[in-house]
């Protein structure tokens, strides 16, 4: 698994000290296909490693499951290659029922130009309930901590560069569960999935710390697990902040040092 994870690569390096040929580390990137009950649903470029966190943190934010109950079985499928090579994970449900909108909502709502935010936000309700009234309170103090937080347990980071974080955030500032993927959205997941398999969701009272931008696929993601807040390192976009003042969520971006932003609620 070490090899996928992170690739050595023979690399040209320009600087001060002229041409210099060396060898460099690169993040791992292969897709993963995941099936619900033997029916592909997805197909996501992610860096190899807890991929069965990632399918089911992706069932659980797509609303094909709910609770830990709801799964019957997870495995790889393949030929006879070890179980760790294998590129298609099929979560098999107790009780299995035909393809319905739920599994293809998430190839409409990122592929199709022509979804405005309020056919997003409602596609998204379906399926998950408000936040409540059980918001996440944090100093300022500690939110502003998180980034070098996170930075110190990004090992895969560390080496290659390329890769974005996720973490479930305590109110004390604390990170668990940090989790690292060439995809911002499957960080996420992983983070969801690990959640779901130790019946620790919905995630109330609790944060989702993200290395990157808040974007409309994370708000949604975070609203579907529960989350009372979602914190990032850089901007969110127009359709994530009204995604999180619906849910009820407390959103914040641009957690830099001293400082940030807080977008909703508002």
């Amino acid at each position: 698994m070490a090899e996928r994870v992170a690739a050595r690569r023979r690399i040209i390096r320009f600087g001060a000290d002229g041409r210099r040929a060396t060898v460099d580390t690169l993040a791992g990137e292969e897709p993963m296909e995941v099936r619900v009950d033997g029916t592909a649903v997805s197909v996501t470029m992610r860096t190899p490693g807890n991929d069965f966190e990632l399918a089911l943190g992706f069932c659980l934010t797509e609303g094909i499951v709910d609770r830990p109950d709801d799964v019957a079985a997870i495995r790889y499928c393949g030929d006879d290659r070890p179980a760790g090579t294998y590129n298609i994970v099929d979560v098999r449900r107790r009780v299995p029922s035909p393809p319905d909108e739920r599994l293809r909502r998430n190839v409409y709502t990122t592929s199709s130009c022509g979804v405005c935010g309020t056919t997003s936000i409602d596609a998204v309700r379906t399926h998950v309930a408000d936040v409540g009234d059980d918001q996440l309170r944090v100093a300022v103090d500690v939110l502003a901590t998180l980034p070098d937080r996170l930075r110190h347990r990004q090992r895969l980071f560390d080496r290659t560069g390329g890769l974005h974080a996720a973490a479930l955030a305590l109110p004390d500032g604390e990170l668990r569960c940090v989790r690292e993927d060439v995809g911002r959205h499957n960080a996420v997941d992983k983070v969801v999935g690990r959640l779901l398999l130790d019946a620790r969701l919905p995630a109330d009272g609790l944060g989702l710390y993200v290395s990157g931008r808040a974007s409309f696929e994370i708000v949604q993601k975070a609203w579907a697990a529960g989350f009372a807040a979602l914190v990032a390192v850089s901007a969110p976009t127009s359709l994530a902040v009204e995604t999180a003042r619906a849910a009820g969520m407390t959103l914040a971006g641009f957690v830099r040092g001293n400082r940030m932003t807080v977008y909703a609620p508002g």
